[in-house]
């Protein structure tokens, strides 16, 4: 009998902590496993500060949420760790104000903003989105932000502003896994001028009314619902307005695997696994991956005509 390595199993095979002891739940063991030091649940995640203003937003999926204490404990931020409970213990070191952010590139109005100042160009709304990761596990996020359009709109891009670059923070003494050599820092993303305009596309200060925490990206970080969560750039400290398309972060570390448009997309598999199915958290069973995570009545025209197996 071979004996898989951690390494070998994919991780879509992989069962969510929350989950697994959600399912042990089932299994009369429950008084054994609070005896257990090893397995006893960690301690709720704080509440931040209440934000003000927040409209409800009529993008808003009406699925059931994903709890609070999952969606603030189980996250992938490598800055912080490659666990997914180590950015909910490790990024208490992130200090995010005061906070800038630097609007270059091929704007008309280019210049550095102050976090508060951003969130001046448009009403705070809250949208409800589905969020899939390649991995394999999704969440629906109470997020809360203002359309990436409005500072769109605010920055005037010239006609030579085809793409948005997304940087994020470089702090090795706040973001302590900086230090290593697990991803090229700092952290880039980028989306075509067209996906950057969409209405669905978030910048998210926020989830659950709140401010948002640490270790789901604060004070800034993008949301865009249709691609899966690696897109989504957390801790943004630059906003690039640019010619050619960005090379990003994970495009870097393995083009084979990752691709720059990063859509949603259950036919066209990860090298490792399939895409073709997901397991929400907070559910045991996996269920059928949708086409753009469900959005595609509202972005399927952005690619029209373009080979999505070719441009992955």
């Amino acid at each position: 009998m071979r004996i898989l390595k951690p390494s070998d199993i994919p991780a879509t095979e992989i069962t969510p902590r929350e989950v697994y002891l959600k399912r042990r739940q089932f299994l009369a063991g429950m008084a054994a496993l609070a005896a257990a030091p090893a397995l006893s649940a960690p301690a709720p995640p704080a509440h931040g500060a209440r934000l003000a203003g927040i409209q409800a937003s009529r993008f808003s999926t009406s699925e059931a949420k994903t709890p609070f204490d999952a969606v603030t404990t189980y996250n992938n931020f490598y800055e912080f760790g490659t666990g997914k409970s180590d950015p909910a213990e490790n990024a208490h070191t992130l200090k995010t104000r005061p906070w800038a952010v630097a609007v270059e590139g091929a704007v008309k109005r280019a210049r550095v903003y102050d976090i508060d100042e951003l969130l001046k160009l448009a009403p705070l709304e809250e949208r409800i989105y589905r969020l899939r990761c390649v991995e394999g596990w999704s969440m629906v996020i109470p997020w809360v932000g203002f359309p990436l359009a409005a500072l769109i709109r605010h920055v005037e891009p010239t006609g030579n502003a085809k793409f948005v670059e997304f940087v994020t923070l470089h702090d090795p003494r706040q973001m302590p896994l900086q230090r290593s050599s697990v991803l090229d820092w700092p952290y880039v993303e980028g989306l075509r001028i067209d996906e950057a305009n969409h209405p669905l596309t978030l910048l998210a200060v926020g989830l659950y009314g709140e401010v948002l925490p640490k270790q789901n990206g604060a004070p800034l970080r993008l949301v865009v619902p249709w691609k899966y969560g690696f897109k989504s750039a957390k801790s943004i400290v630059k906003i690039h307005f640019v010619e050619k398309a960005p090379l990003t972060t994970w495009m870097k570390a393995a083009p084979n695997e990752y691709g720059f448009y990063s859509n949603v997309n259950p036919q066209v598999d990860h090298p490792r696994w399939s895409q073709a199915k997901e397991r929400r958290i907070g559910e045991f069973f996996k269920r059928e991956t949708l086409m753009f995570n469900g959005y595609a009545d509202q972005v399927a025209r952005l690619y029209r005509g373009m080979d999505l197996r070719t441009y992955f």
